[in-house]
């Protein structure tokens, strides 16, 4: 099957779908000029996570820890929503979109028109105190700042590794996906778990957006793209 034929068998299941769920990673955000943490130029490789993105860093390196994300912080005042996001946003206000579930934590989503968004990873857009989790200002944690509460450690409502997923965004994706009629998922490799078994949990049609396609046998459809060329493409027709 060419790839005029993927958009439009996707064209019909979204035309047929009583309920369509969206999943988005960082491939939907790096088309936005956001750099990729996994790509091979991405963050990942010049800091490993798994010495700053963790409960253990905030704890006892906090100075390399707040570094790190005061600079992720900073870094996305200059990027802003693609046009693919204008287009879940708008799939969203017409109906033919429940739900939009993300992995990326830039609010972009939402900045672009949806309303319905489970950020299963957090947001970095908002602060809260480690220890009493007594919400804080944006400035304050750029500031170093401690909380005005407790003195505790200022962190970004980010879920860090080893942490559990925010457990209404992580049920209530669940949920939906279980009785999705058509589950789209775009710009993610699905390596993180839980979020890569959320695809598996649906009865319904699975689709795959990606830039890099791997064998994933699960999904009816698989299409090779930029998460923004792609959703272009599909709105043309639908």
């Amino acid at each position: 099957m060419n790839q005029q034929d993927q958009i439009l068998q996707l064209v019909n299941w979204l035309k047929s779908s009583t309920s369509t769920i969206v999943l988005t990673g960082a491939g939907m955000s790096t088309e936005s000029g956001i750099p990729d943490f996994r790509s091979q130029s991405g963050w990942w490789n010049k800091i490993d996570p798994r010495t700053v993105a963790t409960v253990e860093a905030l704890e006892n390196h906090y100075a390399l820890f707040h570094d790190f994300y005061s600079y992720r912080i900073q870094s996305l005042e200059k990027y802003t929503p693609h046009e693919g996001h204008y287009i879940l946003g708008q799939w969203e206000n017409k109906g033919v979109l429940d739900c939009v579930a993300t992995q990326n934590v830039d609010g972009f989503h939402q900045l672009a028109g949806n309303r319905k968004v489970n950020e299963l990873h957090g947001t970095i857009k908002t602060i809260r105190c480690h220890s009493c989790n007594q919400p804080a200002t944006l400035s304050e944690f750029l500031n170093k700042e401690v909380c005005k509460h407790c003195s505790g450690k200022l962190r970004p409502n980010v879920v860090l590794f080893g942490e559990t997923l925010p457990e209404h965004s992580w049920m209530d994706s669940l949920n939906r996906i279980r009785r999705a009629d058509l589950v789209i998922v775009i710009g993610t490799s699905l390596e993180i778990y839980p979020v890569s078994q959320l695809p598996v949990m649906t009865e319904g049609k699975k689709v795959y957006v990606n830039l890099d396609i791997h064998d994933h046998a699960r999904f009816d459809l698989m299409i090779k793209g930029k998460a923004k060329e792609i959703l272009k493409l599909v709105n043309n027709i639908l």
